[in-house]
C-alpha cells in the first residue's frame, strides 16, 4: 500500500503483517516501510502495488515499482474538494 508520494519519482510503500505472539497467542501487527522508484510518478496514496528489489538507486531506495495491482478509490467529496482548491 502506498502511503506517500511527496518525493519526485519515489513512493513510500508500507507492508503490514500480522502474526501470533508465540506465548500469548494474541495477534501482533508489524509494519515495514520501503522507498521504491516510480519513474513516471503514476502511483498515488492508497494504491496497492507490487515492488521488486533492484540495485541501489539512492541511499535508501533499493526497490522498484513492478506493477499497480489496485487503484485507490477517490470519494466524490474529496474530488469536489480537490477541484475547489485547484480553482483558487
Amino acid at each position: 500500500m502506498v502511503t506517500s508520494e511527496a518525493m519526485d519519482k519515489t513512493i513510500t510503500v508500507e507492508l503490514i503483517t500480522y502474526r501470533r505472539h508465540r506465548l500469548y497467542g494474541k495477534p501482533v501487527r508489524s509494519q515495514n516501510s520501503f522507498l521504491a522508484h516510480d519513474p513516471e510518478n503514476e502511483c498515488h496514496v492508497g494504491d496497492e502495488v507490487v515492488i521488486e528489489e533492484s540495485r541501489p538507486i539512492s541511499k535508501r531506495k533499493t526497490w522498484r515499482l513492478r506493477e499497480i495491482v489496485g487503484r485507490a478509490e477517490i470519494k466524490p467529496e474529496e474530488e469536489a474538494l480537490s477541484i475547489d482548491t485547484a480553482a483558487i
